[in-house]
């Protein structure tokens, strides 16, 4: 299709008709542009315009004006309201009818329509409704509507669409703008259809408009989001050989499509160029470095750019601080596991993440003091216990080897009710094999049908990672490994099986 493509662009040098992509152009009848009628310039007052005082509204006029406005405001509201429910349901009559029925709509209603359109996967629709709108009034058929609902389809990735307004406009004898060509040069490239957006490239060149950074920009960040360095660089070097030179938004993007990549160097490489124009770094690209960096578990760089992160107030999402604890753990640095924790609590508030982190850190360090005072401090805020903390605290006491407070966890699980999961009963085997009673324990499992849970993992990753697995789990994954394939596959791994598996390997054993 692309060779297609390319060949009928290049057979094509008038602007009508040039774009082919999707075959010959729709007929004039399925699109046609809309543009509202643009308002004329207000008139200026001179200062001898002013009306008398007598004429001037008085405190009550302004309070009868004011509670006008805010009915017409509230009836506006609810007429848009009760259009789009209409036209969102599939039942009901379809958005041209209703068009036709109304006679017109106001701008605001129109794009609304045309918005709910769009996103529920009826783009033909808002194709034929624009169509039909913009005819009622032929000041509409300007190039702002034209690109506002070809903008509208590229953001979604509706390139037909898009481009079906594209040669009705042209067939209007509208001449696109460049705002028209960097969003369908985009709209290709994020569906990674290269060719076609180098062929509007080319288009817009022949149009005598030039790329802005803008345009190299968001091709920029389509290669880096399909992973294609090489031509994300080719773009750089093609850009600077225009005569367009990268510009702040240019860096940023480049350091960000470098850090998810993991390319450190190169993103480091591009920072310093950054730095040496006195361009500023972007919270968003400050938090990019940062995830590279603790998914590579480069400990010292973490840090520092985490801290900048901090500083700057940037956001910082639940799978990036668990990267970031996950690092931390593996380094033995649960002091700074703590610190995380209270960075985020001051942002965010004590949420379980946070919650999670907290404990971890003190269990990691094995201290009781601060394992009960955090405890304390979760009964005043009444968080709900949940598997997660039963396993931090599960894993602590048995570390501890406080086997009272190990009986105590497992009650308080039960009172939640808090069924275990892979990691609760690996601790619980760990804790009998050093001495530890849980007759009542595994008698309450058996009787309210936990040990018939499928097989898995549901606290928190980082419990795994803070704890390991224990002997129990280790000797259970040696016991599945020598198992026959089919063995394996022929049923759900339920605790109850994860059990026998075990113990009666070691019987067998010892006949």
């Amino acid at each position: 299709m692309a060779a297609a493509t390319n060949s009928a662009l290049a057979s094509s040098s008038s602007a009508k008709g040039r774009l082919l992509f999707y075959g010959a152009a729709p007929s004039s009848s399925v699109l046609l542009p809309i543009s509202s009628s643009l308002p004329s310039s207000p008139t200026r007052l001179r200062s001898s315009t002013r009306p008398p005082c007598d004429q001037q509204l008085l405190p009550k006029d302004w309070e009868l004006r004011h509670r006008t406005l805010l009915v017409d405001s509230f009836h506006r509201n609810n007429g848009l309201r009760a259009l789009l429910l209409e036209v969102s349901d599939s039942k009901g009559s379809g958005p041209l009818r209703v068009l036709t029925r109304d006679g017109d709509w106001p701008d605001d209603h129109f794009w609304a329509v045309v918005a709910l359109l769009v996103e529920t996967g009826r783009a033909d629709e808002a194709l034929k409704v624009f169509d039909s709108w913009k005819k009622i009034e032929m000041t509409r058929t300007n190039v702002a509507n034209y690109s506002r609902i070809i903008k509208l389809f590229c953001r979604g990735n509706l390139m037909s669409e898009a481009i079906s307004a594209f040669q009705a406009m042209e067939e209007c004898d509208l001449v696109p703008s460049l705002a028209i060509y960097n969003a369908i040069i985009h709209g290709f490239a994020r569906k990674k259809d290269f060719d076609n957006s180098n062929a509007t490239f080319r288009m817009m060149l022949e149009a005598g408009l030039l790329p802005t950074p803008e345009t190299y920009n968001g091709l920029i960040r389509a290669y880096g989001s399909f992973g294609l360095n090489d031509e994300m660089s080719k773009c750089v070097k093609r850009m600077e050989s225009s005569g367009c030179f990268p510009d702040e938004v240019t860096y940023n993007t480049l350091i960000t499509e470098f850090a998810r990549s993991g390319l450190t160097e190169k993103m480091e490489g591009v920072c310093r160029v950054l730095g040496s124009k006195h361009m500023k770094l972007q919270i968003s690209t400050l938090v990019a470095m940062l995830e590279a960096y603790a998914d590579l578990g480069m400990l010292a760089k973490m840090e520092k750019v985490y801290r900048r992160v901090l500083r700057s107030d940037g956001f910082i999402k639940e799978n990036l601080i668990r990267k970031l604890a996950t690092v931390y753990i593996k380094n033995y640095r649960f002091a700074q596991l703590e610190e995380l924790g209270n960075d985020i609590s001051a942002k965010s508030g004590r949420t379980d993440l946070v919650w999670h982190i907290m404990l971890l850190s003190s269990a990691c360090l094995l201290s009781k003091k601060g394992v009960e005072s955090l405890v304390q401090e979760m009964k005043l805020a009444k968080v709900t216990v949940n598997i997660t903390i039963t396993n931090i605290l599960a894993h602590f006491y048995l570390n501890m080897k406080d086997f009272k407070s190990l009986d105590i966890v497992f009650l308080q699980a039960k009172a939640n009710k808090v069924k275990p999961d892979v990691m609760t009963i690996g601790v619980f085997f760990d804790a009998c094999k050093i001495g530890y009673d849980g007759t009542w324990t595994l008698e309450r499992w058996i009787k309210n049908g936990s040990l018939e849970e499928v097989v898995g993992l549901k606290a928190d990753q980082l419990v795994v990672t803070a704890f390991g697995k224990g002997f129990f789990l280790k000797l259970c994954e040696k016991h599945y490994s020598s198992l026959h394939p089919k063995e394996k596959e022929k049923k759900l791994w339920r605790y109850s099986d994860m059990i026998k598996l075990v113990f009666g390997k070691k019987s067998k054993g010892k006949d």
